[in-house]
């Protein structure tokens, strides 16, 4: 019996070991919070030449931004950090997001992505954790 609890806890360890390493293979296909801070200094320069996109953040404090987005993505992608920042519904309420202002922006996230050299795979599964914050960034119909 003891024998048998022991196999059974031996198992369990390697299983939650399992699911925290799937957990964060994500995180680890970004590039940590090392590539995901690379990529939002990519981000934030394309954001900045982006005529469809330089109207939403010319105000930005762009250190703070690029810092809360790399924390919020490393948090999305089951990383170790924690988005302290507003939720999503508050900080664009009155922005005016369309869906096409929304497209535009992920369009600008992979061109960064392609140029940090990130997996398509990786890629898409950001986006597919992304994609349902969108319904609280786009504020006009």
């Amino acid at each position: 019996m003891k024998k048998i609890l022991t196999i059974a806890a031996l198992l369990l360890c390697s299983l939650s070991n399992s699911y925290a390493q799937s957990q964060d293979a994500l995180y680890q296909a970004l590039g940590q919070k090392q590539g995901l801070s690379a990529l939002m200094d990519d981000f934030m320069t394309r954001l900045m030449a982006d005529a469809r996109m330089q109207p939403f953040f010319k105000e930005t404090n762009q250190a703070n931004f690029k810092a809360q987005l790399a924390d919020q993505l490393c948090q999305v992608a089951g990383g170790p950090c924690t988005y302290k920042g507003v939720d999503m519904k508050t900080a664009h309420l009155n922005l005016d997001i369309n869906k096409t202002h929304f497209n535009a922006l992920v369009e600008v996230l992979q061109l960064s992505m392609d140029a940090k050299g990130i997996a398509f795979s990786a890629q898409n599964q950001l986006l597919a954790r992304l994609a349902p914050m969108n319904r609280d960034i786009i504020t006009v119909k």
